[in-house]
C-alpha cells in the first residue's frame, strides 16, 4: 500500500491553486467577450460545479479515491482548487465557440482536452494538489474528463439554442 506524505506548510500545491485562479481569471477578463454575461458566468461555474461533484463524489467516503491538497480534511484550498476550474471550462466553451468547432469535429475536440485536462492534473498530482489512492490512477481520470467534456459540448449547444430565450 502507497503511503501518503502529506505537507503541511505553504509551498507549491497552494502556490499552484492561487497562480491557475489569477492567471486563468486574469485571462478571461482580458481575451474578446464572445458571450453574454449570464452565458459566461454558466460557463465559469460549470467548471467549479463539475470539479466540486467529482471531487467530492470520488475522494470521500466510502470510496475516498483521493485526497486533496495538505490532509484528507476539506480546507480553504481545497474549495479554491474548485474555483481553479472556472476558467479552464470557461477557455473548453471559448475555444469551442471561437474555433466554430462542428458537431462531427466535436469527439475529437474532447479528446484534446482531456489530453490536456489529464496534463493538467498530473502536474498538479506532482506539487501535492492530488494524493491517490486505493488503486486510483490517472487513466480513470481519463475517462472521467471524456464524460464531463462530453457533457460540456452538449451544454454548449443546449444553450446555444436555448440560452438567451425569454420565456
Amino acid at each position: 500500500m502507497k503511503v501518503i506524505h502529506y505537507d503541511n506548510h505553504f509551498n507549491g500545491n497552494e502556490w499552484f491553486v492561487i497562480i491557475s485562479i489569477v492567471v486563468g481569471l486574469l485571462a478571461v477578463l482580458v481575451i474578446p467577450k464572445r458571450f453574454t454575461k449570464k452565458t459566461s458566468t454558466i460557463y465559469l461555474l460549470t467548471g467549479v460545479f463539475f470539479g466540486f461533484f467529482f471531487d467530492h463524489t470520488l475522494s470521500v467516503i466510502p470510496v475516498s479515491y483521493y485526497d486533496l491538497n495538505d490532509t484528507s480534511l476539506f480546507e480553504l484550498t481545497d474549495f479554491l482548487s474548485h474555483v481553479m476550474y472556472s476558467s479552464y471550462s470557461y477557455f473548453f466553451f471559448y475555444l469551442y465557440d471561437y474555433l466554430k468547432v462542428k458537431a462531427r469535429n466535436s469527439p475529437l475536440y474532447i479528446l484534446i482536452w482531456t489530453f490536456i485536462s489529464v496534463g493538467i492534473e498530473k502536474i498538479s498530482a506532482i506539487l501535492g494538489v492530488y494524493h491517490y489512492k486505493h488503486g486510483y490512477t490517472i487513466f480513470y481520470s481519463f475517462v472521467i474528463y471524456l464524460i464531463v467534456h462530453s457533457i460540456w459540448v452538449a451544454l454548449y449547444y443546449v444553450i446555444e439554442r436555448h440560452g438567451e430565450k425569454e420565456y
